[in-house]
């Protein structure tokens, strides 16, 4: 059985699926405090990994299906050896149009012209602060030099430098206007991110007593530097984009824990060890690992994939709600790809 390619793949609630965020490793250079714990921290053996065969496979598959967006992800994908060839291979699928990747940026600076051969325009650099101190503080490595080289080499090779700043009260406010500050004269897209609850841990705050949800964002944003311009994004975005006059940069803000943009999410995740989650906040719904593994024909994923689709969650709530009570304290985000 021949596996079929179609333009647009859809969810069982009319939305295209067109977008694979791949984690291609768990580990991690930091320690955010936010996103995993300081010790204790139980990597999967390599053998538990996918492959890059394993994934490059998986990608084709779904670009049949009509994926056309790859972003890597981790844990920190510059940790796992080889990353560049495999990116490579990834840009030559047919129908993958889009490859881009997230990096905290400690390692990143000297593979910017790698970047650049491969085709890569967009990066989304993690960045809470601008301050040495508190992102030794935040990230638990005084490694915030070795970001800003990266930050401005993106910048200097003409790769669209998006930042990516969890909002955590108490913590670092007060970077807030400083990160800001950085679009008035460069053209960077700082996105401040509403705090989520994948530390290893419990989460004591609801979408409803989130300190900093999307609103106070915006609105501690328009005190500093008046009213924010909205931007049509495109479809599917997670970001609710601004300008701000003046700026040659834009802002942007993701109600990541409100989840206000679930109606038109488009975008799929894989695990580092193969797990398919439809929803950030899922359990995890396919092990894809075992069926590249057990020897599934290509059509036999495709089958399991596409039923996966048609089960999806309507939004993040609902996919909370649908986890056994033993898994209400979720995982680490640098375990499910960011």
């Amino acid at each position: 059985m021949s596996v079929v390619a179609s333009s647009v793949l859809y969810d069982n609630h009319g939305r295209p699926l067109e977008y694979v965020r791949l984690a291609v490793t768990d580990r991690c250079n930091l320690r955010c405090f936010y996103c995993m714990p300081e010790e204790g921290i139980k990597y999967m053996p390599k053998q538990e990994l996918l492959t890059y065969e394993e994934m490059e496979r998986l990608v084709g598959l779904l670009a049949k299906l009509g994926v056309r967006k790859v972003r890597l992800t981790g844990g920190e994908p510059f940790v796992r050896r080889d990353l560049v060839p495999f990116m490579a291979r990834l840009a030559a699928l047919p129908g993958i149009d889009d490859l881009s990747l997230t990096t905290n940026g400690v390692l990143t600076a000297p593979y910017v012209p790698d970047l650049v051969t491969i085709g890569v325009k967009a990066v989304n650099l993690s960045l809470d602060t601008l301050d040495r101190a508190r992102f030794a503080r935040i990230t638990r490595r005084d490694e915030l030099p070795r970001v800003m080289d990266t930050f401005y080499a993106l910048l200097t090779a003409g790769i669209q430098v998006k930042i990516n700043a969890v909002v955590m009260d108490g913590q670092n406010i007060e970077d807030i206007v400083p990160l800001t500050e950085l679009t008035r004269e460069l053209p960077v897209d700082v996105r401040f991110i509403e705090e989520m609850p994948f530390n290893g841990g419990s989460h004591a705050a609801t979408p409803a007593t989130l300190p900093w949800n999307h609103r106070r964002i915006r609105e501690h944003l328009e005190e500093h530097f008046g009213t924010l311009t909205p931007l049509v994004g495109p479809a599917g975005a997670t970001a609710a984009d601004y300008k701000i006059a003046g700026h040659l940069g834009r802002v942007g803000i993701i109600a990541a824990y409100s989840r206000t943009f679930c109606g038109t999410c488009n975008r799929i995740r894989l695990t580092a060890e193969g797990g398919l989650k439809t929803c950030l906040y899922d359990q995890g719904v396919l092990d894809i690992r075992a069926l590249l593994r057990n020897g599934s024909s290509d059509a036999e994923i495709v089958m399991a994939l596409t039923s996966a689709f048609q089960h999806r969650a309507a939004n993040g709530f609902e996919a909370e709600r649908q986890r056994p009570l033993h898994q209400l304290s979720f995982e680490s985000m640098s375990t499910i790809g960011g």
